[in-house]
């Protein structure tokens, strides 16, 4: 299983880090993260705000499930 997480603060690391203690670190990546994720699984730049460029980056990496942190209002 191939997991995206989107978002770049704690609330996403701690998801980042409990899904590798899970999947392992080459089954997650995040966007845009930090560089504290950054040393757990590969971060890829993204806006978060443009849903196409999201739909591409999950196809492109061929991800099974995406995880949203970031809460939108």
């Amino acid at each position: 299983m191939r997991v995206l997480v989107l978002g770049s603060g704690a609330r996403e690391h701690a998801l980042v880090a409990r899904l590798t203690a899970e999947l392992g670190p080459a089954s997650v990546v995040c966007a845009p993260g930090n560089p504290g994720i950054a040393r757990l699984v590969r971060t890829i730049p993204a806006d978060l705000q443009d849903v196409s460029e999201l739909v591409a980056l999950a196809t492109r990496e061929r991800i099974n499930l995406t995880v949203v942190g970031p809460s939108f209002r």
